[in-house]
Formats: structure tokens, C-alpha cells, sequence
């Protein structure tokens, strides 16, 4: 795709972020604050992951490894690159070839794959040799690569590339709703993002049109609500397809906690599901909120905002 675009892929890292650990970068180098904004492991990795299950994939050097959240390493650096721990194991590249990992480091599932993402709902998708299939947790190939590229599964199912198109397969492997679409997005709250000549719409998970295809672009449901951009504009609508806060953004996120992120005449604010702003657009880059924080950018230096708009600076 058209499956996912940068700033798409950016929103789920951060959304991913689940532990009361939040991270920023200064001069370079990224660490960790807590939510009281204390810093609580020192900026000296040069890449990171939010932490997850307990632990953060983090760059020192040009080698990945695992801390813990008082930032010691619990498996050292010496992998060439690095998933967030999902399901108790964590996707790891050794050798040019990605495996898996558990918890002390040690390879439950050998490096063999030529790609691989994490684990979800008990399946993981590889790529072997060019064709993508689905392992389970013991390294058995559970759906046999077939597919030109495959993603994880969310909501029962798994979004899947052959013949040039899209559609979705269950656990099984079993074909549910037949490549058709030019791209698509994982199902959430029961609805998924397709394209069909240039525009975007909803599908439900019977493959049942559920809003037709209109939009210029769209991102996910969270809450009720997706942000879709008509024209140049981008504004929210509800699952029957009306339009619930005008277009009238340059940019628009998911809502998270309440809050969306929304960029407006060159900057960065919040605002409510009544559209009205919580906090007013004054940042250069700004993300979705987790446990009352928010990451936003000012020129070159990163920080975070309670949903008061209270700026909290990392040093």
C-alpha cells in the first residue's frame, strides 16, 4: 500500500505505548520520563520503542537491545534490529535474518525469516522467501506462505496482498473477505479502511460496504470516531459515514483520552469530540495522549502537555 503511511505508522507506536514510561529525545539521544514528568532512565539511546510487558527495545550504538524501566539491560545489544515484546516474545533480527525472542533473550524461534512482525491473537506473519504466511507460537507455519504481504490479525482477522489486491483472512487462513481492494487498514471497532479507485470507505467485517468510498483519506475508528480528509481538509466522521466535526484541519489523528491531535495553519493543537479546542495549535509536531500526557514538538526540542495545555519541557 498504501497500507500504512509514515504518519500512520508513527500513531501506532505511540498509541502502543502502555506503561506509565514515557519517552523523549534531546540532543541526539532519547530516554525516559514518568507521568510526574521526572526523568527516569537517562537520554543516551540513539532509537527506542515504547515499552511493553515490562521492557523497551532500545539502539545504542547500531545494535538493539531490551531495558527494564529502571534502565538496565536485561538482554544486552547485539541485535541488528528490534520489535516491542507482544505475547511474551519480542521479533528480532540476528544475521540478516528476523526470529524470536522470550523475555531473557534467549531465540524461541530461531532467526530464519526474511521479515516478521510481532504476535498477535497467536499468530505472527513472516516472510519466507518472498511469500507471506502465519507461525504460531512454537514456530509451526500455521498458514503456509502464500500471500505477496500479510500484517497482523486484529478482531479476528488479518489483512492480506495477493494479485495485487487486499482483503482480509481468519486464523484458519481461510479466505473471508476476497482481495478487492487497492489498500486497506486492520479492523477496528468492527470496520475497516479500503480503497477502491482513489477513495476511501468502510467495510464491515462481512466484507459489507458500510460506508461507501468518498473519502481522500482516512485513518481508523477510535471512539466512534475517524478522522477522514475530504479535499485538502481533513474533519471526523461517525460510522454511518456523516460528517461529526466539520473539515477544517490541515491534519487530523485519532482521538485518544478524549483529545485529537489537529494541525492548523502550520501548527499543532487539541481538540474535543464537540471539535471546539481543548488546547490551542502553538506546536510543531504533536501525538495522541496516553495516561494524561501527550508528546508535542517545539522547534527542535521534544516535551509533553497535560490536557490543561501545561508544557512539561525534556531537559
Amino acid at each position: 500500500m498504501k497500507r500504512l503511511s509514515p504518519v500512520t505508522a508513527v500513531l501506532i507506536l505511540v498509541l502502543a505505548c502502555g506503561t506509565g514510561l514515557l519517552s523523549g529525545c534531546a540532543a541526539g539521544k532519547w530516554g525516559y520520563i514518568d507521568t510526574s514528568d521526572k526523568l527516569v532512565i537517562q537520554q543516551k539511546f540513539n532509537d527506542e520503542t515504547p515499552f511493553s510487558e515490562g521492557l523497551a527495545a532500545v539502539k545504542q550504538g547500531d545494535q538493539w537491545g531490551y531495558i527494564d524501566k529502571s534502565g538496565n539491560f536485561v538482554i544486552q545489544p547485539h541485535f541488528e534490529n528490534a520489535w516491542v515484546f507482544r505475547d511474551g516474545s519480542a521479533a528480532v533480527m540476528e544475521n540478516g535474518k528476523w526470529g524470536f525472542i522470550d523475555k531473557s533473550g534467549k531465540f524461541i524461534i530461531p532467526p530464519q525469516y526474511t521479515m516478521a512482525y510481532s504476535f498477535s491473537e497467536g499468530l505472527a506473519p513472516v516472510d519466507v522467501s518472498g511469500k507471506w504466511g502465519f507461525i504460531d507460537k512454537t514456530g509451526k507455519m500455521a498458514i503456509p506462505p502464500q500471500f505477496d504481504f500479510a500484517y497482523r490479525f486484529s478482531e479476528g482477522l488479518a489483512e492480506v496482498k495477493a494479485g495485487g489486491k487486499w482483503g482480509f483472512i481468519d486464523p484458519a487462513g481461510q479466505i473471508v473477505i476476497k482481495p478487492q481492494y487497492d489498500g486497506v487498514l486492520s479492523f477496528s471497532e468492527g470496520l475497516a479502511a479500503v480503497i477502491i479507485g482513489g477513495k476511501r470507505g468502510f467495510i464491515d467485517k462481512t466484507g459489507q460496504m458500510v460506508i461507501r468510498p468518498q473519502f481522500d483519506m482516512v485513518l481508523s475508528f477510535v471512539d466512534g470516531l475517524a478522522p477522514a480528509r475530504f479535499g485538502t481538509q481533513w474533519g471526523y466522521i461517525d460510522k454511518t459515514g456523516k460528517i461529526a466535526i466539520q473539515p477544517q484541519f490541515e491534519w487530523a489523528l485519532p482521538f485518544s483520552e478524549d483529545l485529537a491531535p489537529v494541525k492548523s495553519g502550520y501548527y499543532w493543537g487539541y481538540i474535543f469530540k464537540t471539535g471546539q479546542y481543548a488546547i490551542r495549535p502553538k506546536y510543531d509536531g504533536a501525538f495522541p495522549f496516553h495516561e494524561g500526557l501527550a508528546m508535542v514538538k517545539l522547534g527542535r526540542a521534544t516535551g509533553y502537555v497535560d490536557k490543561t495545555g501545561r508544557y512539561l519541557r525534556v531537559l
